[in-house]
Protein backbone atom coordinates (compact mmCIF):
# COMPACT_ATOMS: atom_id res chain seq x y z
CA UNK A 1 0.00 0.00 0.00
CA UNK A 2 0.93 3.67 -0.27
CA UNK A 3 0.58 6.72 1.98
CA UNK A 4 -0.20 10.29 0.99
CA UNK A 5 0.34 13.00 3.62
CA UNK A 6 -1.13 16.45 2.94
CA UNK A 7 0.48 19.67 4.17
CA UNK A 8 -1.95 22.44 3.15
CA UNK A 9 0.17 25.51 3.90
CA UNK A 10 1.70 27.97 1.43
CA UNK A 11 3.42 31.33 1.64
CA UNK A 12 0.65 32.50 -0.70
CA UNK A 13 -1.62 30.71 -3.15
CA UNK A 14 -0.51 30.68 -6.79
CA UNK A 15 -2.91 32.26 -9.28
CA UNK A 16 -3.60 28.95 -11.08
CA UNK A 17 -3.91 26.69 -8.04
CA UNK A 18 -7.19 24.99 -7.07
CA UNK A 19 -5.65 22.55 -4.57
CA UNK A 20 -6.49 22.67 -0.87
CA UNK A 21 -3.86 25.14 0.31
CA UNK A 22 -3.69 28.47 2.11
CA UNK A 23 -1.39 30.82 4.05
CA UNK A 24 -0.93 30.29 7.79
CA UNK A 25 1.21 31.29 10.75
CA UNK A 26 3.72 29.13 12.60
CA UNK A 27 1.29 28.49 15.46
CA UNK A 28 -1.36 26.98 13.17
CA UNK A 29 1.25 24.85 11.42
CA UNK A 30 2.48 23.48 14.75
CA UNK A 31 -1.08 22.60 15.84
CA UNK A 32 -1.65 20.91 12.49
CA UNK A 33 1.46 18.74 12.78
CA UNK A 34 0.41 17.67 16.27
CA UNK A 35 -3.06 16.69 15.01
CA UNK A 36 -1.64 14.94 11.94
CA UNK A 37 0.53 12.80 14.22
CA UNK A 38 -2.50 12.14 16.41
CA UNK A 39 -4.39 10.96 13.30
CA UNK A 40 -1.54 8.62 12.35
CA UNK A 41 -1.29 7.19 15.86
CA UNK A 42 -5.07 6.60 16.00
CA UNK A 43 -5.04 4.03 13.16
CA UNK A 44 -6.00 0.65 14.67
CA UNK A 45 -3.50 -2.17 14.39
CA UNK A 46 -6.14 -4.79 13.61
CA UNK A 47 -9.24 -4.94 11.45
CA UNK A 48 -12.21 -3.59 13.38
CA UNK A 49 -14.57 -5.94 11.55
CA UNK A 50 -17.41 -5.33 9.13
CA UNK A 51 -18.25 -1.65 8.61
CA UNK A 52 -21.57 -0.13 7.54
CA UNK A 53 -21.84 0.65 3.83
CA UNK A 54 -21.59 4.43 4.39
CA UNK A 55 -18.65 4.20 6.79
CA UNK A 56 -14.97 4.45 5.97
CA UNK A 57 -13.29 1.04 6.27
CA UNK A 58 -10.99 0.41 9.18
CA UNK A 59 -7.61 -0.50 7.76
CA UNK A 60 -6.26 -3.91 8.62
CA UNK A 61 -2.47 -3.50 8.81
CA UNK A 62 -1.79 -7.20 9.28
CA UNK A 63 0.73 -8.26 6.65
CA UNK A 64 0.56 -4.87 4.90
CA UNK A 65 3.71 -2.90 4.06
CA UNK A 66 4.09 0.69 2.90
CA UNK A 67 6.10 0.91 -0.31
CA UNK A 68 5.84 4.64 -0.98
CA UNK A 69 5.11 7.81 1.00
CA UNK A 70 4.29 11.11 -0.71
CA UNK A 71 4.26 14.34 1.33
CA UNK A 72 2.41 16.88 -0.80
CA UNK A 73 0.66 20.18 -0.53
CA UNK A 74 0.58 23.07 -0.38
CA UNK A 75 4.21 23.60 0.40
CA UNK A 76 5.55 20.90 2.76
CA UNK A 77 8.93 22.66 2.80
CA UNK A 78 7.31 25.40 4.90
CA UNK A 79 7.57 22.94 7.79
CA UNK A 80 10.93 22.67 9.57
CA UNK A 81 12.84 19.39 9.17
CA UNK A 82 12.04 18.54 12.80
CA UNK A 83 8.32 18.45 11.94
CA UNK A 84 8.87 16.15 8.94
CA UNK A 85 11.05 13.94 11.14
CA UNK A 86 8.25 13.69 13.75
CA UNK A 87 5.66 12.84 11.08
CA UNK A 88 7.79 10.10 9.51
CA UNK A 89 8.70 8.71 12.93
CA UNK A 90 4.98 8.39 13.75
CA UNK A 91 4.39 6.65 10.41
CA UNK A 92 7.16 4.13 11.13
CA UNK A 93 5.70 3.39 14.56
CA UNK A 94 2.28 2.51 13.11
CA UNK A 95 3.10 1.13 9.65
CA UNK A 96 5.63 -1.39 8.44
CA UNK A 97 7.60 0.73 6.00
CA UNK A 98 9.75 -1.09 3.44
CA UNK A 99 13.51 -0.46 3.93
CA UNK A 100 13.75 0.81 0.33
CA UNK A 101 10.47 2.75 0.39
CA UNK A 102 10.29 5.76 -1.91
CA UNK A 103 9.66 8.80 0.31
CA UNK A 104 8.90 11.92 -1.73
CA UNK A 105 8.42 15.46 -0.46
CA UNK A 106 7.29 18.45 -2.50
CA UNK A 107 9.31 21.63 -2.03
CA UNK A 108 8.97 25.09 -3.50
CA UNK A 109 12.00 27.21 -4.41
CA UNK A 110 12.23 30.10 -2.01
CA UNK A 111 11.43 27.85 0.97
CA UNK A 112 14.34 25.39 0.65
CA UNK A 113 17.74 26.22 2.15
CA UNK A 114 20.96 24.18 2.39
CA UNK A 115 20.22 23.50 6.08
CA UNK A 116 16.58 22.50 5.57
CA UNK A 117 17.43 20.30 2.57
CA UNK A 118 19.98 18.44 4.69
CA UNK A 119 17.42 18.20 7.50
CA UNK A 120 14.77 16.65 5.26
CA UNK A 121 17.30 14.16 3.92
CA UNK A 122 18.30 13.18 7.46
CA UNK A 123 14.62 12.83 8.39
CA UNK A 124 14.28 10.06 5.79
CA UNK A 125 13.05 11.86 2.66
CA UNK A 126 14.87 10.32 -0.32
CA UNK A 127 13.09 11.95 -3.26
CA UNK A 128 12.45 15.67 -3.69
CA UNK A 129 9.95 17.27 -6.08
CA UNK A 130 10.75 20.91 -6.90
CA UNK A 131 8.09 23.15 -8.44
CA UNK A 132 9.79 25.37 -11.00
CA UNK A 133 6.93 25.65 -13.57
CA UNK A 134 8.85 28.13 -15.77
CA UNK A 135 12.36 29.56 -16.16
CA UNK A 136 10.91 32.89 -17.35
CA UNK A 137 10.72 35.59 -14.68
CA UNK A 138 7.71 37.16 -16.40
CA UNK A 139 5.84 33.85 -16.55
CA UNK A 140 6.64 33.15 -12.89
CA UNK A 141 5.16 36.54 -11.91
CA UNK A 142 2.04 35.88 -13.98
CA UNK A 143 1.55 32.51 -12.24
CA UNK A 144 1.97 34.13 -8.81
CA UNK A 145 4.99 32.00 -7.90
CA UNK A 146 6.98 33.19 -4.88
CA UNK A 147 10.41 32.43 -6.36
CA UNK A 148 12.74 33.56 -9.11
CA UNK A 149 14.74 31.50 -11.58
CA UNK A 150 17.86 32.08 -9.49
CA UNK A 151 16.13 30.94 -6.29
CA UNK A 152 15.17 27.71 -8.03
CA UNK A 153 18.82 27.19 -8.99
CA UNK A 154 19.88 27.75 -5.39
CA UNK A 155 17.25 25.27 -4.14
CA UNK A 156 18.25 22.64 -6.71
CA UNK A 157 21.92 22.94 -5.77
CA UNK A 158 21.05 22.81 -2.07
CA UNK A 159 19.17 19.55 -2.67
CA UNK A 160 22.10 18.04 -4.57
CA UNK A 161 24.56 19.14 -1.88
CA UNK A 162 22.31 17.56 0.76
CA UNK A 163 22.64 14.20 -0.98
CA UNK A 164 19.39 14.00 -2.97
CA UNK A 165 20.08 11.83 -5.99
CA UNK A 166 16.43 11.53 -7.03
CA UNK A 167 14.93 14.92 -7.90
CA UNK A 168 11.82 15.75 -9.91
CA UNK A 169 11.18 19.15 -11.48
CA UNK A 170 7.61 20.26 -12.26
CA UNK A 171 7.09 22.33 -15.42
CA UNK A 172 4.03 23.97 -16.94
CA UNK A 173 3.43 24.88 -20.58
CA UNK A 174 0.67 26.73 -22.49
CA UNK A 175 0.90 29.72 -20.15
CA UNK A 176 -0.59 33.12 -21.08
CA UNK A 177 1.86 34.96 -23.31
CA UNK A 178 4.19 31.97 -23.53
CA UNK A 179 5.89 31.35 -26.87
CA UNK A 180 7.40 28.16 -28.23
CA UNK A 181 10.85 29.74 -27.83
CA UNK A 182 10.18 30.54 -24.16
CA UNK A 183 9.08 26.95 -23.49
CA UNK A 184 12.16 25.60 -25.24
CA UNK A 185 14.35 27.82 -23.07
CA UNK A 186 12.68 26.44 -19.92
CA UNK A 187 13.34 22.89 -21.11
CA UNK A 188 17.01 23.69 -21.89
CA UNK A 189 17.45 25.34 -18.51
CA UNK A 190 16.10 22.31 -16.63
CA UNK A 191 17.80 19.66 -18.76
CA UNK A 192 21.19 21.31 -18.19
CA UNK A 193 20.72 20.51 -14.48
CA UNK A 194 20.13 16.81 -15.25
CA UNK A 195 17.31 16.00 -12.79
CA UNK A 196 16.29 12.36 -12.63
CA UNK A 197 12.62 13.09 -13.35
CA UNK A 198 10.61 15.79 -15.14
CA UNK A 199 6.84 16.30 -14.96
CA UNK A 200 5.60 18.53 -17.80
CA UNK A 201 1.95 19.58 -17.75
CA UNK A 202 -0.14 21.95 -19.85
CA UNK A 203 -1.85 24.68 -17.85
CA UNK A 204 -5.51 24.04 -17.10
CA UNK A 205 -7.30 27.26 -16.14
CA UNK A 206 -9.42 25.98 -13.25
CA UNK A 207 -12.68 27.63 -12.25
CA UNK A 208 -12.47 29.59 -9.01
CA UNK A 209 -8.84 30.66 -9.46
CA UNK A 210 -7.62 34.22 -10.20
CA UNK A 211 -6.40 33.03 -13.61
CA UNK A 212 -9.90 31.80 -14.42
CA UNK A 213 -11.38 35.21 -13.63
CA UNK A 214 -8.90 36.72 -16.07
CA UNK A 215 -8.78 34.03 -18.77
CA UNK A 216 -11.83 31.79 -18.33
CA UNK A 217 -13.90 33.55 -21.00
CA UNK A 218 -10.92 33.58 -23.35
CA UNK A 219 -10.44 29.83 -22.83
CA UNK A 220 -14.06 29.18 -23.76
CA UNK A 221 -13.77 31.28 -26.93
CA UNK A 222 -10.50 29.59 -27.90
CA UNK A 223 -12.08 26.16 -27.49
CA UNK A 224 -15.03 27.26 -29.61
CA UNK A 225 -13.07 28.83 -32.48
CA UNK A 226 -9.73 26.96 -32.30
CA UNK A 227 -7.46 30.01 -32.62
CA UNK A 228 -7.57 33.81 -32.49
CA UNK A 229 -7.56 34.26 -36.26
CA UNK A 230 -10.83 32.31 -36.52
CA UNK A 231 -12.62 34.43 -33.93
CA UNK A 232 -15.09 37.13 -34.96
CA UNK A 233 -13.57 40.61 -35.22
CA UNK A 234 -15.35 41.78 -32.07
CA UNK A 235 -13.57 39.04 -30.03
CA UNK A 236 -10.22 39.73 -31.69
CA UNK A 237 -10.63 43.37 -30.67
CA UNK A 238 -11.73 42.36 -27.18
CA UNK A 239 -8.57 40.32 -26.55
CA UNK A 240 -6.20 42.67 -28.35
CA UNK A 241 -3.30 43.59 -26.05
CA UNK A 242 -3.98 40.70 -23.65
CA UNK A 243 -1.32 38.15 -22.82
CA UNK A 244 -3.13 35.59 -24.91
CA UNK A 245 -3.16 31.90 -24.15
CA UNK A 246 -1.29 29.87 -26.77
CA UNK A 247 -3.60 28.57 -29.48
CA UNK A 248 -4.12 24.86 -30.10
CA UNK A 249 -1.32 24.58 -32.67
CA UNK A 250 1.25 26.33 -30.44
CA UNK A 251 0.23 24.18 -27.47
CA UNK A 252 0.61 21.04 -29.61
CA UNK A 253 4.04 22.16 -30.83
CA UNK A 254 5.20 22.68 -27.21
CA UNK A 255 3.92 19.21 -26.34
CA UNK A 256 5.78 17.53 -29.22
CA UNK A 257 8.97 19.50 -28.57
CA UNK A 258 8.91 18.24 -24.97
CA UNK A 259 8.69 14.60 -26.14
CA UNK A 260 11.49 14.86 -28.70
CA UNK A 261 13.85 16.95 -26.57
CA UNK A 262 13.61 14.73 -23.48
CA UNK A 263 13.85 11.52 -25.51
CA UNK A 264 17.12 12.69 -27.07
CA UNK A 265 18.51 13.34 -23.58
CA UNK A 266 17.67 9.87 -22.28
CA UNK A 267 14.40 10.55 -20.49
CA UNK A 268 11.85 7.78 -20.93
CA UNK A 269 8.25 8.84 -21.19
CA UNK A 270 6.42 6.40 -18.93
CA UNK A 271 3.15 8.32 -18.52
CA UNK A 272 1.30 11.01 -20.48
CA UNK A 273 3.05 13.92 -18.70
CA UNK A 274 5.97 12.25 -16.91
CA UNK A 275 9.53 11.52 -18.03
CA UNK A 276 12.34 9.81 -16.13
CA UNK A 277 15.84 8.51 -16.54
CA UNK A 278 15.93 4.69 -16.45
CA UNK A 279 15.13 3.46 -12.95
CA UNK A 280 13.70 6.79 -11.71
CA UNK A 281 10.01 6.59 -12.64
CA UNK A 282 7.91 7.72 -9.66
CA UNK A 283 6.83 4.55 -7.86
CA UNK A 284 4.08 6.36 -5.93
CA UNK A 285 2.38 7.64 -9.08
CA UNK A 286 2.70 4.28 -10.83
CA UNK A 287 0.96 2.71 -7.85
CA UNK A 288 -1.88 5.21 -8.16
CA UNK A 289 -2.31 4.50 -11.89
CA UNK A 290 -2.25 0.73 -11.39
CA UNK A 291 -4.77 0.56 -8.54
CA UNK A 292 -2.52 0.08 -5.51
CA UNK A 293 -4.45 0.97 -2.35
CA UNK A 294 -3.46 4.23 -0.69
CA UNK A 295 -4.35 5.96 2.55
CA UNK A 296 -4.53 9.74 2.71
CA UNK A 297 -3.57 11.47 5.95
CA UNK A 298 -4.16 15.11 6.79
CA UNK A 299 -6.61 17.79 5.74
CA UNK A 300 -8.62 16.93 2.61
CA UNK A 301 -6.49 13.86 1.80
CA UNK A 302 -8.18 11.19 -0.33
CA UNK A 303 -7.95 7.42 0.14
CA UNK A 304 -8.71 4.22 -1.74
CA UNK A 305 -8.97 1.38 0.78
CA UNK A 306 -11.07 -1.77 0.75
CA UNK A 307 -12.86 -0.80 -2.45
CA UNK A 308 -13.99 2.52 -0.98
CA UNK A 309 -12.99 6.07 -1.78
CA UNK A 310 -13.19 8.63 1.00
CA UNK A 311 -11.42 11.77 2.15
CA UNK A 312 -10.53 13.63 5.31
CA UNK A 313 -12.60 16.76 5.98
CA UNK A 314 -11.30 19.93 4.28
CA UNK A 315 -12.43 22.08 7.24
CA UNK A 316 -9.27 22.97 9.18
CA UNK A 317 -11.08 24.11 12.34
CA UNK A 318 -13.07 20.89 12.44
CA UNK A 319 -10.01 18.74 11.74
CA UNK A 320 -7.95 20.28 14.54
CA UNK A 321 -10.44 19.44 17.33
CA UNK A 322 -11.01 15.73 16.66
CA UNK A 323 -10.03 13.60 19.63
CA UNK A 324 -7.88 10.51 19.18
CA UNK A 325 -10.95 8.37 19.85
CA UNK A 326 -12.93 10.19 17.15
CA UNK A 327 -10.07 9.83 14.69
CA UNK A 328 -9.82 6.11 15.45
CA UNK A 329 -13.56 5.81 14.70
CA UNK A 330 -13.13 7.57 11.35
CA UNK A 331 -15.04 10.75 12.30
CA UNK A 332 -12.72 12.79 10.05
CA UNK A 333 -13.83 10.97 6.90
CA UNK A 334 -16.47 12.18 4.46
CA UNK A 335 -17.54 11.70 0.80
CA UNK A 336 -17.41 7.94 1.34
CA UNK A 337 -18.18 5.99 -1.81
CA UNK A 338 -18.00 2.25 -2.38
CA UNK A 339 -16.83 1.58 -5.93
CA UNK A 340 -19.06 -0.65 -8.00
CA UNK A 341 -17.64 -3.52 -10.05
CA UNK A 342 -18.11 -1.39 -13.18
CA UNK A 343 -16.36 1.64 -11.67
CA UNK A 344 -13.37 -0.47 -10.66
CA UNK A 345 -13.08 -1.84 -14.22
CA UNK A 346 -13.32 1.68 -15.65
CA UNK A 347 -10.59 2.96 -13.36
CA UNK A 348 -8.33 0.05 -14.24
CA UNK A 349 -8.62 1.04 -17.90
CA UNK A 350 -8.55 4.84 -17.93
CA UNK A 351 -5.89 5.15 -15.23
CA UNK A 352 -3.74 2.26 -16.45
CA UNK A 353 -3.78 3.48 -20.04
CA UNK A 354 -2.14 6.73 -18.93
CA UNK A 355 1.02 4.65 -18.64
CA UNK A 356 2.90 4.19 -21.90
CA UNK A 357 3.20 0.47 -21.11
CA UNK A 358 -0.58 0.19 -21.08
CA UNK A 359 -2.65 -2.48 -19.31
CA UNK A 360 -2.33 -6.26 -19.26
CA UNK A 361 -5.31 -8.33 -20.33
CA UNK A 362 -4.44 -11.17 -17.91
CA UNK A 363 -4.36 -8.75 -14.96
CA UNK A 364 -7.80 -7.43 -15.89
CA UNK A 365 -9.22 -10.97 -15.89
CA UNK A 366 -7.45 -11.82 -12.63
CA UNK A 367 -8.95 -8.80 -10.87
CA UNK A 368 -12.46 -8.84 -12.27
CA UNK A 369 -13.10 -12.46 -13.25
CA UNK A 370 -14.01 -11.61 -16.83
CA UNK A 371 -12.04 -11.19 -20.04
CA UNK A 372 -11.24 -7.61 -21.05
CA UNK A 373 -12.63 -8.29 -24.53
CA UNK A 374 -15.99 -9.32 -23.07
CA UNK A 375 -16.39 -5.90 -21.44
CA UNK A 376 -14.50 -3.53 -23.73
CA UNK A 377 -14.10 -5.48 -26.95
CA UNK A 378 -16.18 -3.04 -29.02
CA UNK A 379 -14.37 0.03 -27.64
CA UNK A 380 -10.94 -1.56 -28.10
CA UNK A 381 -11.74 -2.59 -31.68
CA UNK A 382 -12.91 0.92 -32.56
CA UNK A 383 -9.86 2.61 -31.03
CA UNK A 384 -7.55 0.13 -32.76
CA UNK A 385 -9.11 1.06 -36.10
CA UNK A 386 -8.78 4.78 -35.31
CA UNK A 387 -5.08 4.31 -34.57
CA UNK A 388 -5.42 5.33 -30.91
CA UNK A 389 -4.68 1.91 -29.42
CA UNK A 390 -2.26 -0.85 -30.24
CA UNK A 391 -2.14 -4.43 -29.02
CA UNK A 392 1.17 -6.11 -28.15
CA UNK A 393 1.99 -9.72 -27.42
CA UNK A 394 5.24 -10.38 -25.55
CA UNK A 395 5.30 -12.52 -22.44
CA UNK A 396 1.82 -11.19 -21.75
CA UNK A 397 -0.83 -9.63 -23.99
CA UNK A 398 -1.54 -5.98 -23.30
CA UNK A 399 -2.97 -2.89 -24.95
CA UNK A 400 -1.61 0.63 -24.84
CA UNK A 401 -2.22 4.03 -26.37
CA UNK A 402 -0.26 4.79 -29.53
CA UNK A 403 1.71 8.04 -29.82
CA UNK A 404 -1.34 9.52 -31.52
CA UNK A 405 -3.56 8.08 -28.78
CA UNK A 406 -1.42 9.75 -26.12
CA UNK A 407 -1.75 13.03 -28.01
CA UNK A 408 -5.56 12.84 -27.79
CA UNK A 409 -5.71 10.89 -24.53
CA UNK A 410 -8.66 12.84 -23.10
CA UNK A 411 -10.89 11.50 -25.89
CA UNK A 412 -9.38 8.02 -25.93
CA UNK A 413 -9.62 7.43 -22.17
CA UNK A 414 -13.17 8.76 -21.96
CA UNK A 415 -14.27 5.95 -24.27
CA UNK A 416 -13.78 3.50 -21.38
CA UNK A 417 -16.33 5.28 -19.18
CA UNK A 418 -19.57 3.39 -19.61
Amino acid sequence: MELYIHIPFCVRKCRYCDFLSFASDACVREKYVDQLIREIESIPEEDAGQCPENAAPRLNLTGRTVETIFIGGGTPSLLPPSAIERILAAVRQVFRVEPDAEITMEANPGTLTPDSAAGYRNAGVNRLSLGLQSASEEELRLLGRIHTREQFLQSFRAARDAGFDNINVDLMSALPGQSEESWQETLRFVCDLEPEHISAYSLIVEEGTPLYEEYGEMCADLEKYGDYASMPKRLQTKYEGCKCLPDEETDRNMYHHTKTTLAKLGYERYEISNYARPGYACRHNIGYWTGVEYLGLGLGASSLVGGKRFQVTADLNRYLVFTKEELAAGAQYEKIHELSHQERMEEFMFLGLRLTGGVRTAEFERRFGVAMEAVYGEVIERLLKEGLLEAAVQTDSHIRLTEYGLDVSTYALAEFLQ
